[in-house]
């Protein structure tokens, strides 16, 4: 008798694999963009939300890398009688700037006076600003600049000129040098706006006067409330051991020391803590997307038992035909996933143009986000495409 040859299957290529699968995508182009546009709205969501938040922190970080680390403040702590206010040294400044390593050294006093638009609006409406007497150092030991017009110097920090910190003059609505501010009992003419200071929030709402006009026409004591010190990074730690005892030999205890750019480091590192509800948010929009691409899938099977019974009877194998679907998910969610990530990046990349920031998208975020959409896809396509090779070929073709 002749011997007989089983039949096998041919076997699929990758090319073949893709070509199959892609084909089933044209024949239904408006539905598969439906499909793939949750996938991409999940996957767009993340993408922007993790890129706005690493935008942010990288504004943060630049803004520390240009503003330094080595910067730190004394001022007054608290007493150990009640209600006896602590005063630092009048030569405070001077002492701390014999210090080893100290670079540059600037001081503010708290001015018991009021800065008002004129004499006519009432005392009490101070809007929040403070009134403070300035060394000429001050800018510079903080890196900040003057927006619009002059810092305090030896010619106009001993007459009544005053330097507007950059919310200060917001308040009120100075945007020009040249104008005159109601300070005590005279008038001061506004000589300089400062841009926005990170490092010194406390300068940015005062009005800034010269210290020897301070005392000559405000009634000032002389006695710093704030002394700002720059120094090495490497003797950072060696200034702050020594920084209270300097300021004050007697009552060390009375002085109080702290970093200013701690608090941009805090900010940083907490960047997008508040964004953990927004990913989920987006990952509940992928899932939602994923059910969607499942969906489309099975009902892609319902209406193809035609084809799939033919191709069944031309000797595909069960597992072609698994692949062949699973294949077909994945390729639908990969284009709503390229979507989305386009999308996110898009998002980010207006964000960050409309705030002056860095525009950073992580690629670990972007890896992370399409390598989702493929296995939700993954897992979308394996109901449908196990239903798809369960088909009986001879039922398949009778229902077609």
């Amino acid at each position: 008798m002749p011997s007989r040859t089983r039949l096998k299957a041919a076997r699929l290529g990758p090319r073949d694999v893709l070509h199959v699968g892609a084909a089933g995508l044209r024949s239904r182009p408006v539905r598969i963009v439906l499909s793939a546009l949750g996938i991409a709205i999940g996957i767009a969501t993340m993408i922007a939300v993790v890129g706005i938040s690493a935008s942010s922190k990288a504004q943060l970080m630049r803004q520390l890398d240009a503003l330094g680390t080595n910067i730190l403040v004394a001022t007054p702590g608290e007493s150990m009688f009640a209600g006896q206010d602590v005063k630092l040294p009048k030569d405070a400044p001077g002492m701390v700037g014999r210090i080893d390593g100290v670079q540059q050294v600037g001081a503010t006093g708290d001015v018991a006076r009021s800065v008002r638009r004129s004499e006519k609006i009432p005392e009490e409406e101070t809007s929040g600003i403070a009134v403070k007497a300035a060394t000429e150092d001050l800018l510079k030991v903080l890196r900040g600049s003057v927006g619009r017009g002059t810092w305090l110097n030896d010619a106009n920090g001993r007459y009544p000129s005053v330097v507007l910190g950059h919310v200060t003059a917001q308040r009120l609505g100075i945007s020009e040098p040249g104008r005159q501010v109601w300070l005590g009992d005279r008038y001061f003419t506004v000589v300089g706006i400062l841009d926005p200071l990170p490092l010194a929030p406390e300068i940015e709402r005062s009005a800034l006067v010269g210290w020897a006009a301070a005392e000559r026409l405000l009634g000032f004591d002389g006695h710093p409330t704030s002394v700002y010190e720059r120094s090495t990074d490497a003797s950072v730690a060696s200034v702050r051991s020594l920084l209270a005892s300097t300021v004050d030999p007697r009552n060390p205890q009375n002085v109080r020391v702290t970093d200013p750019s701690s608090a941009l480091r805090a900010k940083a590192a907490t960047e997008g803590a508040f964004s953990t509800l927004l990913l989920g948010l987006g990952g509940i929009a992928l899932l939602v997307g994923g059910v969607g691409v499942a969906n489309t899938m099975i009902i892609s099977v319902l209406e193809r038992r035609h084809e799939i019974g033919l191709r069944r009877s031309l000797g595909a194998t069960r597992g072609q035909i698994r692949i062949q679907f699973v294949t077909e998910s994945l390729m639908l969610s990969g284009l709503g996933g390229l979507a989305g990530v386009a999308l996110g990046a898009a998002a980010t990349g207006a964000y960050a143009a409309s705030g002056g920031l860095p525009w950073v998208v992580p690629p670990w975020a972007v890896g992370g986000g399409f390598g989702a959409t493929l296995a939700i896809g993954t897992v979308a396509g394996l109901y449908p495409a196990v239903r798809a090779s369960r088909l009986s070929p001879t039922l398949a073709l009778h229902a077609g």
